[in-house]
C-alpha cells in the first residue's frame, strides 16, 4: 500500500512537470507576452506552389496587387498604411527581424501625481519649442521665439512664447543642475585676451550699474583683423549668456566648430532691429537699436542660433543631422567699442530664458483688454469668418496666464505678475462677437475659444489649456484675488463635462463641433492632437475626481491602440 502510494504521488509530479514544460515552451520561449496570430496555410505541404499574386478589389473602387499563400490573402502594408492611417516599420530586435505595428504616432504623458500649479506644466518639459520648423529665430532683442506659422516673415505670438517660457520653467525643475563656466567677469575671472597693436582692452569699475564692479572694457578699429580676440576649444555648454554695452558699428562674435567637418561658423549680435541675417556662414542677429550705449543682458543658445541660420544656405537634411556635440566654441572676438561683464558658458540657462517670456508678457499686454493680441490674421476653415489681425485666444491667455502665475510664485511676489495675470482674465467675460473669447453652446454651457469664430468653433484642446491657466492663477494668488479665476475655472469644468462626449468619434476624437455648427463632416483631431487630449483629461482628473474624466481618456486612450467603441 505505502509503495504504491509513493509511485502514485511521484507519479503526479512527473505529469505535472511535464505539463508545465510544455506550456512554458508553448508560450514562453521565442513567443514573449504578445500572443500569435496562428498562420494558415491550407492543407497542402508546399507551400511554393500555393503562393500567387492576384488583384485584390477594394470597395469595387480599384484594384491592388495582392498575395495568396493557401486560403490566406496578404494585402500590402503601404496600402493599409494610406487605408486605414496607421503606422508600421521593419526592426531587427535581438538579431531578429521583426514589423512592429502602430495605430497611431501619439504618445500618452502619466501624470507623475496630483498636478502642482506651481511645478511643470503638463508635459512641457518635453517641448523643444525654439527648435520648431516654424519658429524663425529667438530674437536677440526680446529673448524669445518668432513664430512663421501663418506668415513667413515672422511674427510674434503669445501662445508659442508662452509655450517657450513653460517648457524652460519645466526643464529646470526636471534636469539636473546645468554645469557653468564664467569666462569673463571683469575680477574674480580673467581670460587670456589677444588684443592687436592699435586696439586696447582694459578692466575698470563701472559706476553706473549698482553692484557691478568690474567690466572689461574694449576699443578696436573698424576692420576685423583689429578685433579683441579669445581663442578658445569649448564643447558642450553652448549657452552664453552677457551683460554687453555696444556703442555704434560695435560686434559681439562667437565662432562655432564643427568637429567633424572642421567648418567653421560666426553667429554675430550687432546693434541693429533685425530678426536674423545670414551671409554664407556668417549669421546676424540684431539686440536692437535701443541698446545702444546701454547695458543689456543676452542669453543666447548658440546651438540654436547656428541651426536657425543654417537654412538659408545648407540642405535641410543636413541641418537636421547636426548634433549639440557636434559642435564647439573656437573664439569669442569683440569689434568697435564697448563693455562685456559676467560672460558665461552653461549647459543651460533654462530660468533665464523663462523670465524673458515673462517680460515679454508683460511689456506687450494690451492695457485695456489684458489680452496678447495675435498680429495676423487667421482663416480656421472653410464656412469660417477671417479672423482679423489683432485676434485673441484663449488658450494664447491660458498659457499666459499659467507662465505668470508661476512668475510671481517664483519671483517670491513680484506683483507685476500677478496685475498681468488677473487682467489676463478681462476677455473670459466679453462674447467673441464682441472681441472676447467667451462663446456659449446652446445658449447655456460657456466655453472659452480659442479660435473666436463665426459661427463658434469649440476647439477642444485650446479650451482646456484655457481652463488650466484659470486653476493655476486661482491657486497661485492671494485668496482675496482670485475669486473669479475660481468661478471661470468652475464654469468651464461643468461645461467640458456636459460637452465632452460630443468630441467622441468611438475610434478617435474631433479637433472642434465643426460638424455641429457648421453641419458638416467632423474635423477629426490628428493622432497628436488626439494624445493631447488624452494628456489633459489625465491631468485634469488628478484636480477633478469625477469619472467621467478618467474614464473618458481611458477610453480614448484605448483609441491608439486600434480599439474601438462596441457596435450594435
Amino acid at each position: 500500500m505505502r509503495l504504491n502510494l509513493k509511485f502514485l504521488l511521484i507519479s503526479l509530479c512527473v505529469t505535472v512537470a511535464l505539463i508545465t514544460f510544455a506550456l512554458w515552451a508553448n508560450c514562453g520561449v521565442g513567443h514573449g507576452l504578445v500572443p500569435k496570430w496562428p498562420p494558415h496555410h491550407g492543407d497542402g505541404d508546399n507551400l511554393f506552389e500555393q503562393t500567387e499574386e492576384i488583384d485584390c478589389i477594394i470597395n469595387q473602387e480599384y484594384a491592388i496587387g495582392c498575395r495568396k499563400e493557401g486560403e490566406e490573402v496578404y494585402l500590402p502594408f503601404s496600402f493599409l498604411q494610406k487605408y486605414f492611417d496607421v503606422y508600421g516599420s521593419l526592426n531587427v530586435v535581438d538579431g531578429s527581424r521583426r514589423f512592429d505595428w502602430t495605430h497611431s504616432y501619439g504618445k500618452v504623458n502619466y501624470p507623475k501625481g496630483a498636478y502642482d500649479p506651481r511645478g511643470i506644466f503638463m508635459y512641457f518639459e518635453n517641448y523643444n519649442v525654439e527648435m520648431r520648423d516654424r519658429v524663425k529665430c529667438i530674437s536677440a532683442i526680446d529673448g524669445v521665439p518668432i513664430s512663421t506659422q501663418w506668415e513667413s516673415q515672422g511674427y510674434f505670438y503669445a501662445t508659442q512664447i508662452a509655450q517657450f517660457g513653460l517648457s524652460h520653467y519645466s526643464k529646470n525643475l526636471t534636469e539636473p543642475e546645468p554645469r557653468c563656466k564664467t569666462v569673463e567677469d571683469g575680477e574674480r575671472e580673467t581670460a587670456a585676451w589677444i588684443v592687436p597693436k592699435g586696439s586696447s582692452m582694459n578692466r575698470t569699475i563701472d559706476r553706473v550699474r549698482v553692484g557691478a564692479g568690474a567690466v572689461l572694457s574694449f576699443s578696436t578699429g573698424k576692420s576685423f583683423d583689429t578685433a579683441v580676440v579669445l581663442p578658445m576649444d569649448h564643447v558642450l555648454d553652448l549657452v552664453l549668456s552677457v551683460d554687453v554695452l555696444l556703442k555704434p558699428n560695435s560686434t559681439l562674435c562667437v565662432t562655432l566648430q564643427n568637429r567633424e567637418t572642421q567648418k567653421l561658423y560666426h553667429v554675430y549680435y550687432i546693434l541693429a532691429d533685425l530678426l536674423i541675417g545670414v551671409q554664407d556662414e556668417n549669421i546676424y542677429y540684431g539686440i536692437g537699436l535701443n541698446s545702444t550705449g546701454a547695458w543689456k543682458h543676452l542669453t543666447r543658445d548658440l546651438f540654436v542660433d547656428l541651426q536657425k541660420g543654417l537654412p538659408q544656405y545648407a540642405s535641410t537634411d543636413k541641418r537636421r543631422k547636426m548634433r549639440r556635440t557636434e559642435l564647439k566654441v573656437v573664439e569669442i572676438s569683440l569689434l568697435g567699442n564697448g563693455s562685456i561683464d559676467n560672460l558665461t558658458l552653461s549647459t543651460s540657462e533654462h530660468i533665464s530664458h523663462f523670465y524673458d517670456a515673462a517680460e515679454w508678457l508683460i511689456r506687450h499686454q494690451d492695457p485695456s483688454t489684458g489680452g496678447w493680441p495675435i498680429p495676423v490674421r487667421r482663416k480656421l476653415g472653410s464656412g469660417f469668418g477671417e479672423l482679423a489681425r489683432g485676434w485673441y485666444s484663449a488658450m494664447a491667455q491660458g498659457h499666459a496666464i499659467s507662465l505668470l502665475a508661476r512668475a510671481y510664485y517664483h519671483s517670491k511676489g513680484d506683483k507685476r505678475y500677478l496685475r498681468a495675470a488677473l487682467d489676463g482674465l478681462k476677455l473670459f467675460r466679453i462674447p467673441s462677437y464682441q472681441g472676447g473669447v467667451l462663446a456659449t453652446f446652446l445658449g447655456k454651457y460657456a466655453w472659452y475659444e480659442e479660435y473666436p469664430t463665426t459661427p463658434h468653433s469649440f476647439v477642444l484642446n485650446g479650451f482646456i489649456y484655457s481652463l488650466l491657466g484659470l486653476y493655476d492663477l486661482n491657486s497661485t494668488a492671494p485668496a482675496n484675488q482670485s475669486n473669479e479665476a475660481a468661478v471661470l475655472f468652475e464654469q468651464g469644468m461643468a461645461s467640458l463635462k456636459k460637452m465632452l462626449l460630443l468630441y467622441d468619434t468611438g475610434s478617435g476624437t474631433s479637433y472642434d463641433l465643426r460638424h455641429f455648427t457648421l453641419g458638416i463632416a467632423p474635423n477629426l483631431a490628428r493622432w497628436d492632437y488626439h494624445a493631447t487630449h488624452v494628456n489633459q483629461l489625465l491631468l485634469l482628473a488628478t484636480i477633478d475626481p469625477d469619472p467621467l474624466i478618467s474614464q473618458t481618456a481611458e477610453r480614448w486612450k484605448n483609441y491608439m491602440v486600434g480599439k474601438r467603441a462596441p457596435h450594435n
